[in-house]
């Protein structure tokens, strides 16, 4: 009987012992790739607005497109209820700040489908080689049919003329709502005009007149996804999102 006990005990020794093993091996690989993960995050978001911006080309190495960021792109922080600039910290996260209540509003109602909305949001100025502001890349999210779509609405400088809507983080049924990633259908964007009187005017509608300057052909068989796409457009450009910035035009002061 003692030697059984000896023997569970020495195997339940084992298995602790393993375990704390495998818990140092496995915190530290977390710790050690901490930096890598970062770094890819921020070239992925990086990668993201250089295309929306219309600057990233094909073959780029990572030096290539972190140089061409830093030489185009200039980040600022926007407050959503005045449309002015504000400061924030470089390492701010708009979408962080959107689950911390002393940050964030509930949007009433709430169309797109977000939850919250944080109080401060990114928006990313393109210059050309002059200096002189081109486009406005404006981080846009809304839900879909599965879950949240994450999307960079890119304009003119004119505040209302659209060149790309990339979506870079969706979970949309392949071949249907995942199509929001086609580039044919990102084609479809190009030159399409966002108000309209001063009014949300960007109509996501099946059988679209591709002639009309306000509509883009809906995804076929992802009527929900279309939806999810139309209601996040007229959030975060009204009122509650982007629309009084867009109004000021504070780039062109």
């Amino acid at each position: 009987m003692s030697a059984k006990k000896e023997t569970l005990g020495k195997t339940v020794g084992v298995v602790i012992a393993v375990c704390l093993v495998c818990s140092v091996i496995v915190s530290t690989a977390a710790v050690s790739l901490r930096s890598q993960q970062e770094a890819n995050a921020k070239l992925d978001k990086q990668t993201n607005i250089l295309e929306s911006a219309g600057l990233l080309e094909a073959g780029q190495s990572k030096e290539q497109i972190a140089a061409t960021y830093a030489d185009r792109v200039q980040e600022k922080f926007v407050d959503l209820e005045t449309g002015e600039y504000v400061e924030k910290d470089a390492d701010y996260d708009m979408y962080k700040a959107a689950r911390n209540p002393d940050e964030s509003i509930k949007p009433v109602p709430d169309t797109a489908g977000i939850l919250r909305r944080p109080n401060v949001a990114s928006v990313y100025l393109i210059s050309n080689p002059d200096g002189e502001v081109t486009r406005i890349v404006l981080p846009i999210n809304g839900s879909g049919l599965w879950n949240l779509m994450y999307a960079m609405l890119a304009v003119d400088s004119d505040g209302n003329t659209v060149r790309e809507l990339v979506y870079y983080d969706q979970k949309e049924t392949p071949g249907l709502g995942g199509e929001v990633q086609n580039p044919e259908w990102k084609a479809k964007w190009d030159g399409k005009k966002l108000y309209k009187n001063g009014e949300v005017a960007i109509d996501v509608t099946k059988g679209a007149n591709a002639n009309d300057p306000y509509e883009v052909d809906a995804l076929s068989g992802a009527t929900l996804t279309s939806n999810g796409v139309q209601n996040t457009l007229d959030y975060w450009l009204g009122e509650n999102g982007f629309g009084p910035y867009l109004k000021n035009q504070p780039w062109k002061s």
